[in-house]
Formats: C-alpha cells, sequence, structure tokens
C-alpha cells in the first residue's frame, strides 16, 4: 500500500473533485530512507576525468543529465565533500564519458583508491588534458561553465566542446546496484 492516497474524479475537461489525502510534510526526513527513495530511479553513469599536475584524476557520477543545445551544456552533482572534485576542478578541461554496461567494475574502480583509480582502464588524453575512456557509449570534452552549491552537493554545469558517441548499451545504476537496460518490444 501506498504512503499516500489519491481519491480524485475528473471530468474531460480535467476539473478535479474529490478527496484529496496528501502527503504529510516532515523536515526532519530520515536519510536512509530519501536515499532508498531516490535510489528507485534509474540513472546512467558517467566517469569524470582529467590530467591534473601530470597524473589521470577521476570520479564516477550518477547525477549526469543534459541541460541545453544552445549553448551546449550538461550537468552533474559532485558530494561537497568530495576529496577527489577540488583537484578536478582545476583541470582546464574534464572529459566525461557515459559508461557502457560491461563498466560496473570500471565503476567501482573509480570509486576506489585514488591511485589505483585508472589501473588497466583503456583512455585518451586530449590535448587540453580531458580523459575520456576508449570504450565509453558517448564522450564529451568539457569545461566547466558554472557551479552551484545545493545542499550538501555542488551541481556542476559543463559547457560542451566536443562531442562523441557510438553503439552500445548504458551501464544503469538502480537501487544501489548495477544493471542493463533490457530489450524494447
Amino acid at each position: 500500500m501506498s504512503q499516500y492516497s489519491n481519491n480524485l474524479t475528473g471530468n474531460v475537461t480535467g476539473n478535479v473533485t474529490g478527496n484529496v489525502t496528501g502527503l504529510t510534510t516532515n523536515q526532519d526526513l530520515d536519510p536512509s530512507a530519501l536515499r532508498q527513495a531516490f535510489g528507485v530511479f534509474p540513472t546512467g553513469v558517467v566517469a569524470v576525468a582529467a590530467d591534473v599536475d601530470g597524473r589521470p584524476v577521476g570520479l564516477a557520477a550518477s547525477s549526469f543529465t543534459s541541460v541545453s543545445l544552445d549553448p551546449p551544456l550538461v550537468s552533474l552533482s559532485v558530494a561537497s565533500n568530495s576529496k577527489t572534485w577540488p583537484d578536478l576542478r582545476r583541470a582546464d578541461h574534464l572529459g566525461v564519458t557515459v559508461l557502457a554496461e560491461q563498466h560496473g567494475g570500471v565503476c567501482r574502480q573509480l570509486a576506489g583508491p585514488v591511485d589505483e583509480r585508472f589501473t588497466g582502464v583503456a583512455a585518451t588524453t586530449t590535448d587540453d588534458g580531458a580523459i575520456l575512456l576508449d570504450d565509453g557509449i558517448a564522450q564529451f570534452d568539457c569545461t566547466i561553465y558554472r557551479e552551484v552549491e545545493a545542499g550538501d552537493h555542488v551541481i556542476v554545469l559543463l559547457q560542451l566542446h566536443r562531442v562523441e558517441h557510438s553503439a552500445g548499451q548504458p551501464l544503469v545504476f538502480h537501487r544501489s546496484g548495477f544493471g542493463r537496460l533490457s530489450a524494447t518490444a
């Protein structure tokens, strides 16, 4: 049974009548319950990486989304307490790679020990320092357009300078685990 219920009746013009029982407001939301609720929404996963001071620096993010075609912008959210983001944000260009369904291990590696994040990962570094994973299904060369503080995260808007994409299925993050899309009907 749902946490709330709506008993609505309407007519063709969209007027709604009837009893509506809404959600109760709770300003002290349980972080664990909130994380579980957020987890029901499946997302793709990207690698964000750059050469910083002569070494590869990167992280995995599941909060990537398109924002604008003109100018071409995408966004991602990074935890405010990230140890990696302060280094990445110093890079001239950032590489964003949409991970493919076989990249679950790579994603875990990018969330692991800093010195092991790129061990055995095939990647290309652009002349501007963006690092792009060779077998990702989409690759974006970006610069930081704007950062917005948002609670315990920073929303990072990235301006695109180059994009490539290929066939393949994305890695899907859902309920704190990895999966893949099933064939469509």
